[in-house]
């Protein structure tokens, strides 16, 4: 196996200190980790590598012995004048034989990657189970809630007042939020003192926090009325307004309908989610309403008036004499109402289609070969065809 370049592995410089080092494989090693690329060998074999070169190199003993050869192995003295690794004559295969990754091994391998591991992965430091004391709560906002609700095109238009069920917390009333009572302290039953938690993660195993006692573990015994979680669950009838003029994917918030906040802390909020459903003929392009409009021939070619749709009622439009099919009109502030300025509307626009008479009668077959007759026009005689 060809020797590896493990400073250009972790993209660092020979002469790199011990926290370039450690900066440099974090870096790395959230970029490979087997977590973020599942099912990617090449991203695996990468990601071992990288350790395999931090190990080496953060290593102070390690590290002079790769500077001396250019590769390491246990055998090697850094005061011999050999640069094979054995017998082998320039050998070079990496020998893994200091490497110790059982929980309960020895050496400086396996301490430094659980320590590496732990800031990766939320540890962020030695655990703290033998401190006399659990660190004190602390205020916290409660968490936001989302709800989907879906509105007709007409409710969108005109805004909409209800009210809905929403399943939210609030804070504890036993321990007003501080998840405990005041009692003794306790071994945290979550990860049994040990004051981190292992989670799953491929093939790899990780240990993070525990939330339950902040990492130390230990606590205070459990508020029995919300089992240490410093809420409890409420279900309310919430009354919420949907302003005029919302589409799909609008939010609209409910200040303070979230979930309870601890320790007088605020609760969240509630946001609802808009989902606007289609109207049989209107179609909505921003603030603005689209419809289009059947006319017959003699309408068009006469000139009118008439009645078109809004979501408000009805309403005139003038056909002046001669329109031509797919041309558009505009009704002025017909529209949705603005959500930034509710003073200021969209508009309407209609497009009249000619609608081709229905042949019922050897009459209205004649009238059509007079009007004919009377009006010899090509319309395609523009483009040279008769």
């Amino acid at each position: 196996m060809a020797n590896k370049d493990y400073y250009n592995i972790l993209g660092i410089k020979k002469d790199a200190k011990a926290d370039e080092i450690k900066k440099a494989y974090r870096r790395l090693a959230r970029k490979y980790h087997p977590d973020v690329n599942p099912n990617d060998k090449s991203a695996e074999d990468k990601f071992k590598e990288i350790q395999e070169a931090y190990d080496i190199l953060s290593d102070e003993k390690k590290r002079k012995v790769f500077d001396r050869f250019g590769y390491y192995a246990d055998n090697l003295d850094i005061n011999s004048s050999y640069s094979s690794g054995g017998s082998g004559g320039g050998s070079s295969n990496f020998d893994f034989s200091g490497f110790n990754f059982e929980p309960g091994g020895s050496g400086s391998s396996s301490s430094s990657f659980r320590d590496i591991f732990s800031d990766l992965f939320g540890g962020g430091g030695k655990k703290t189970a033998r401190d006399p004391e659990p660190p004190k709560p602390m205020p916290k906002k409660g968490r936001d809630i989302e709800i989907p609700l879906a509105l007709s095109f007409e409710e969108s238009f005109t805004g909409l007042t209800t009210n809905i069920t929403v399943n939210r917390s609030e804070q504890c009333s036993r321990c007003q939020g501080a998840g405990d009572t005041g009692g003794p302290v306790v071994t945290c039953s979550t990860c049994k003192g040990a004051g981190q938690v292992m989670k799953a993660g491929g093939r790899l195993q990780f240990s993070q926090p525990c939330s339950d006692c902040e990492s130390t573990g230990r606590r205070r015994q459990p508020c029995s009325l919300c089992n240490g979680k410093g809420v409890t669950p409420k279900n309310e009838q919430v009354k919420i307004r949907i302003p005029a003029g919302v589409d799909t994917g609008s939010r609209v918030r409910i200040p303070k309908k979230g979930h309870g906040g601890r320790l007088g802390a605020e609760p969240g909020d509630l946001f609802i989610l808009t989902n606007v459903g289609k109207h049989r003929f209107f179609t909505r392009k921003g603030d603005n309403i689209y419809v289009i409009m059947p006319i017959t021939i003699s309408e068009a070619a006469l000139g009118t008036k008439i009645e078109v749709p809004t979501v408000e009622g009805k309403a005139q439009l003038k056909i002046p004499a001669g329109t031509e099919s797919g041309q558009k009109f505009r009704l002025r502030e017909r529209g949705f109402p603005s959500l930034r300025n509710p003073s200021l509307r969209g508009d309407q626009f209609i497009e009249v289609q000619i609608k081709l008479p229905r042949i019922i009668s050897e009459e209205t077959k004649e009238i059509l070969r007079q009007f004919e007759k009377a009006n010899p026009e090509n319309p395609r005689k523009a483009m040279g065809l008769e």
